[in-house]
């Protein structure tokens, strides 16, 4: 199984922010750690889960999107040779191409179909196969999700499993460790891109901030209008 970072860092930004939410619709609704870490897991793997079948269905859709486009154009190539002929001469014609230079890319790329194929994919269609199986990127996902979603719960896990009372600042502390999950995302991102660690971790803070406030805003608003 190959794992795929973008669908990693999708699910754990996510996966952070949701649990966050249901952190913040918990502890406005005074509800004990309990029923916070049993709502923070189910919410974690309900939704994890979801979002990984979504991510699978789409790039399963796109993956057999993308292998019909390439049998028309295998058929169109095979059935209308002198058409497709003049699309590619079109094609590099209006990127600058002339004259000998011209003719000699067409030679080229159409004695190929491969070669044909692809080109006709990536510049008429604007498809590129990418080997990404659906499989992996839903796992990635997931993965991602579950495994930076549940540091918002660290704290009441603490609580639930010790039983030593930090009730009064389990929430500072929710804070906190949503905040270093975001950051932690940025730096893996980072590392990944090979762009500063602590940049990307920053910027990764500031919008997961952002998000998380909007989450917790509405956590607080919807307690409010219940009680």
């Amino acid at each position: 199984m190959k794992w795929h970072f973008e669908d990693f860092i999708y699910g754990a930004f996510d996966g952070s922010v949701t649990t966050f939410a249901i952190v913040a619709g918990a502890i406005g609704a005074s509800l004990s750690p309990m029923i916070v870490v049993i709502l923070g897991f189910a919410n974690l793997f309900a939704d994890g889960f979801s979002m990984a079948v979504g991510n699978y269905q789409a790039s399963k859709a796109r993956a057999e999107f993308i292998q019909k486009e390439r049998k028309r154009e295998e058929w169109e190539i095979e059935h209308m040779v002198e058409s497709e002929k003049r699309e590619i001469r079109d094609i590099y014609e209006k990127k600058g191409f002339t004259a000998d230079l011209l003719d000699e890319i067409v030679r080229v790329i159409t004695s190929r179909k491969k070669v044909w194929v692809d080109t006709m994919m990536k510049e008429e269609l604007g498809l590129i196969e990418d080997g990404r199986r659906p499989l992996d990127t839903a796992a990635s996902t997931m993965f991602g999700f579950v495994i930076i979603g549940i540091i918002p719960l660290i704290p009441f896990l603490i609580i639930y499993v010790t039983g030593v009372s930090l009730n009064s600042e389990s929430f500072f502390y929710s804070v906190i460790s949503t905040s270093v999950a975001f950051f932690l995302i940025g730096i893996i991102k980072g590392r990944i891109v090979k762009k500063s660690l602590i940049r990307s971790g920053m910027i990764t803070l500031l919008i997961g901030a952002i998000a998380a406030s909007v989450a917790y805003l509405i956590g607080v608003l919807l307690a409010g209008l219940i009680s």
